[in-house]
């Protein structure tokens, strides 16, 4: 068997989420993070739940295993009991994310999705990032529009946090006294220069930054063979 790849760093990044979280419904949004749901229910995380994104709960093959109406899946949204892994088009130091417009909201050079269901996410269940590709323009000082909301403007919201940022460079997460972002792990051939140089805002780097940790061998067998035959990870991260 070859060794990882990046992209199944990421995989096995995406998935650490959902270390610990135990019954709640996962989210993701995706296909490395949908990989990575998928891989954690398989192997650290048996109970979590996944859904086919629109009224059953699916095991890992996608066959049903119970059924979840609308009214149902709203209660769960605002009681904590999910946890989403959304993209981000701008990211800032503090976890706020825009999905919506780039520049002025009155008047954007880019039209993007919209705000969509990102505040009531972000307020009412922990939220995680998947960033496939890391650059200044998504990493920025400041948001063009508030969409996912950060700790800065959270205000105490009971059910609010940022579990990490997940980026084909590293894994990231808030663990600060001011809670602004940190760089958590590196991905394997990435260096810290690497990264501050595509972060547009100062990032916390401790003194020594641990390498994200490497897939076991059944956990690639999953990965290549039962989750992600087809090689999706690779379309979205190559090296």
């Amino acid at each position: 068997m070859t060794g990882p790849s990046r992209a199944e760093y990421c995989v096995i990044a995406c998935a650490e989420a959902w270390r610990g979280d135990g019954e709640v419904l996962a989210s993701p949004m995706g296909p490395i993070p949908s990989i990575g749901a998928r891989l954690a229910r398989l192997t650290f995380a048996p109970d979590l739940l996944l859904t086919d994104g629109e009224a059953l709960l699916v095991r890992p093959d996608g066959t049903p295993e119970g059924w979840l109406p609308y009214r149902e899946h709203l209660a769960w949204v605002t009681g904590g009991r999910r946890h989403v892994m959304m993209g981000a088009s701008q990211i800032d130091r503090f976890g706020n994310q825009n999905i919506s417009c780039i520049g002025d909201w009155q008047r954007p050079k880019r039209q993007l999705l919209g705000v969509r269901g990102a505040p009531a996410n972000t307020l009412n269940n922990p939220t995680s990032y998947w960033i496939p590709r890391h650059s200044r323009r998504v990493f920025v000082e400041r948001v063009d529009m508030v969409c996912g909301v950060g700790y800065d403007r959270a205000a105490g919201a009971r059910y609010h946090r940022i579990p990490r940022v997940v980026s084909d460079l590293g894994v990231f997460d808030f663990a600060t006294p001011d809670r602004s972002m940190r760089l958590a792990s590196l991905h394997p051939g990435v260096t810290v220069e690497q990264v501050r140089d595509a972060t547009g805002f100062e990032l916390t780097v401790p003194e020594e930054v641990p390498a994200t940790r490497e897939p076991t061998g059944e956990e690639l067998r999953l990965i290549r063979e039962v989750v992600d035959p087809a090689g999706a990870r690779a379309r979205e991260v190559a090296a």
